[in-house]
């Protein structure tokens, strides 16, 4: 039988980063990464204050991305899997940023080698949430939007966190179009679509190194509201 606890029946797993202006937390992210991982790979978009020369010395492979967005940089991301010679099992994307804990990314892919789920999100649950480290609106944005998934989908989701594992072969499957802020629920919106198998795992979140690209503007809170709840309705008018 296959488990996460039996070495010899580990899967391949890379992990996927994007990173723009992460040169204070990266080396951190990448140090804290269990060893189960075979590679990760740390796309900078575009940044201007050495992120890629800290990831490179911390152990990660560099991927330049100079297309903006975050969809571009996981884009780009599973571009550069996909040109490899051997394939991995699992995918698990992860922010640059130190807010997750990426030790817990055990527990993220464990449902997909234990019992063969096809998505795993980490949920940033509240009682596990360090205070402070959502807004109120990314708060209410995510109980929106899942809100509005399960009202249209019937979908289980109670989050949107970017901490997630998924099939290789699964990802592919989603042709994910994104190339902004709506990559994370284009991907759950096509899992639900595809009857794909998933599952939440609580996981530990904490504030980030440094103020956020999305949530740290009004812009950029406004654009992200808008692609995401752009997802939803787009593929509600497909139902």
């Amino acid at each position: 039988m296959r488990t996460l606890d039996n070495p010899l029946s580990q899967p391949l797993i890379k992990v996927i980063i994007p990173a723009y202006n992460e040169a204070r937390s990266i080396a951190l992210v990448i140090q804290e990464i269990p060893d189960i991982v075979n590679e990760i790979i740390v796309v900078d978009n575009n940044s201007n204050d050495g992120t890629s020369k800290v990831a490179q010395h911390a152990g990660a492979t560099i991927v330049s991305q100079p297309n903006m967005g975050y969809g571009n940089a996981c884009s780009k991301g599973v571009e550069y899997i996909a040109n490899q010679p051997i394939k991995p099992e699992i995918v698990v994307f992860l922010d640059g940023d130190y807010s997750d804990y990426p030790e817990e990314l055990t527990k993220i892919v464990k449902p997909i080698i234990d019992d063969g789920i096809d998505l795993v999100i980490g949920a940033r649950v509240k009682a596990l949430r360090e205070k402070g480290s959502l807004t109120p609106q990314q708060v209410f944005g995510n109980w929106l939007s899942t809100f509005l998934m399960r009202l249209f989908y019937g979908a289980r989701f109670t989050d949107l966190g970017p901490f997630r594992a998924i099939r290789y072969d699964k990802l592919l499957d989603l042709k994910m179009q994104d190339k902004t802020y709506g990559w994370t629920v284009e991907m759950q919106l096509k899992s639900v679509k595809q009857n794909l198998s998933y599952i939440e795992v609580p996981v530990h979140y904490k504030k980030r190194i440094g103020t956020s690209k999305v949530s740290g503007t009004i812009k950029g809170t406004i654009f992200a509201g808008a692609k995401i709840l752009g997802w939803i309705f787009k593929y509600s008018l497909k139902s």
